[in-house]
């Protein structure tokens, strides 16, 4: 394998809700939607929604049961 094809540097990292960090990448700057600060599962505001089977899910639906 070629070395030295890739080069990796400090990368300032920043996100739509203001939160800015620093990783190694293959450009120099990035803009992202979504970090570990905004993102729903991490900060726990995800909503909870009711997970059944679809077996359950059609006899509901077709009044069976």
């Amino acid at each position: 394998m070629k070395k030295d094809i890739k080069t990796f540097e400090k990368t300032q990292v920043k996100c739509a809700c203001g939160n800015e960090f620093v990783v190694e990448s293959n450009k120099k700057e990035l803009e992202i939607e979504v970090c570990n600060q905004c993102h729903p599962f991490y900060t726990g505001v995800q909503g909870k929604t009711k997970k059944t089977g679809r077996v359950e899910k059609f006899n509901r639906k077709y009044g069976l049961k």
